[in-house]
């Protein structure tokens, strides 16, 4: 039997992009202190958003990953509504993200990147 997975995206810099492939694409880094969630969203149209109209502007350039996770471990979040009606992300709490990386299945996969 094949565990359930639900599909997420983010948005990264590159700094924290370097942290994923540092860990092989297998795990997202630590929070910084002034990061206490960790913010994943439902749809790639919200997470290419975010890295052309945030990533970009402040950083210089803006990736969008995409990666899945095991629906179990998802059913304890509700989805949080950003503002528009489809923009939509989960708040894992910094001290959850150990859990949160535990959860994925497969790599991460990097699926676009804007400059």
């Amino acid at each position: 039997m094949t565990e359930e997975t639900t599909t997420l995206w983010r948005p990264t810099g590159q700094a924290e992009l370097d942290l994923v492939a540092e860990s092989g694409w297998t795990a997202w880094p630590p929070r910084l202190p002034a990061q206490p969630i960790f913010y994943p969203v439902l749809s790639e149209a919200y997470a290419t958003r975010i890295a052309r109209e945030w990533n970009v502007p402040h950083e210089g350039v803006g990736h969008v990953t995409a990666f899945e996770v095991r629906t179990a471990f998802l059913d304890r979040y509700e989805p949080r509504r950003a503002g528009g009606r489809d923009l939509l992300e989960y708040w894992i709490p910094a001290e959850e993200l150990d859990g949160f990386n535990a959860a994925l299945v497969g790599p991460i996969r990097l699926v676009a990147s804007y400059g």
